[in-house]
């Protein structure tokens, strides 16, 4: 076949198709202007049933939300923190001993700071007394130890292995 040929047949086919549609079409106009109304009517009353449904569905949904979550959320939850847990490795173990060992330096610090504290506040003299009592005072407790010393040698005797026994 020649493509001339080809082409002639071609546009012979598309017009009668086209023949054809506008045929149809002709006929179908009586019948869609008859259904017309029917259908604006029909599609009204769709609207005013899907709008009746949605009320009443409305509330059942609402309500049964309200239900899933008093009763299935907190299953849920407790499944997915479960879940959670197991999947969460194990935390490293650091050592304790630093900690402690921390703890006591600074509590022997503290217990050292004190006790130097005291130790400065016993030697401090009275701003009170004189120059005068406190030579007095310095001088009886001397008196006091050599008095004991004579009573101490007196009183004493020396055995063989040079203990000294006091009667």
């Amino acid at each position: 076949m020649s493509p001339r040929k080809r082409d002639d047949q071609a546009s012979t086919t598309a017009t009668n198709a086209w023949r054809r549609a506008r045929q149809a079409a002709a006929q179908v106009r009586p019948a869609a202007a008859q259904v017309k109304p029917h259908a604006k009517s029909t599609g009204a009353a769709a609207r005013r049933r899907v709008r009746r449904t949605r009320a009443w569905a409305a509330p059942r949904v609402e309500r049964t939300g309200q239900i899933l979550q008093d009763s299935v959320a907190p299953k849920v939850s407790a499944l997915l923190s479960s879940a959670a847990r197991r999947l969460e490795p194990p935390k490293p173990r650091h050592p304790h001993w630093r900690k402690l060992a921390g703890i006591s330096l600074i509590t022997a610090a503290a217990s050292a700071a004190a006790a130097a504290v005291l130790v400065r506040n016993r030697r401090k003299p009275d701003v009170t007394t004189s120059a005068a009592e406190a030579n007095a005072d310095d001088v009886a407790p001397a008196a006091e130890i050599s008095d004991r010393q004579e009573m101490a040698s007196t009183s004493a005797d020396a055995g063989v292995n040079g203990q000294v026994r006091t009667t």
